[in-house]
């Protein structure tokens, strides 16, 4: 199984009067997330120069594991409370894990 994990970066660019409300509806999506089985690691990154710019970085276990996360309830919800708070739509880069060993994560 090693170097199977699969890496996914979303870009997000929020508007400026939504960073709260986007923070917090992203955080209650990201603590639900670490409970599927599926999911190794569900991070929540804001930058330091523009807090209107954020990067999610989600590890999924398997090749299957992000189309399961997409019909979770709290997913469902997220994208739909998040999607007017963007200030362009989200891009996403995938990746696969090539260092620590799978173990690692």
């Amino acid at each position: 199984m090693s170097n199977s994990l699969r890496v996914v970066h979303v870009q997000v660019h929020v508007k400026p009067e939504h960073v709260d409300a986007f923070l917090e509806a992203t955080l209650t999506n990201a603590r639900n997330s670490v409970k599927e089985p599926g999911i190794a690691r569900f991070d929540v990154i804001q930058d330091t120069e523009d807090p209107t710019r954020f990067v999610l970085v989600e590890v999924y276990r398997t090749a299957e594991a992000p189309a399961a996360h997409k019909e979770t309830a709290h997913y469902l919800a997220w994208r739909d409370a998040v999607t007017p708070m963007m200030a362009e739509p989200r891009t996403s880069r995938k990746y696969v894990n090539r260092f620590p060993d799978d173990a690692g994560w």
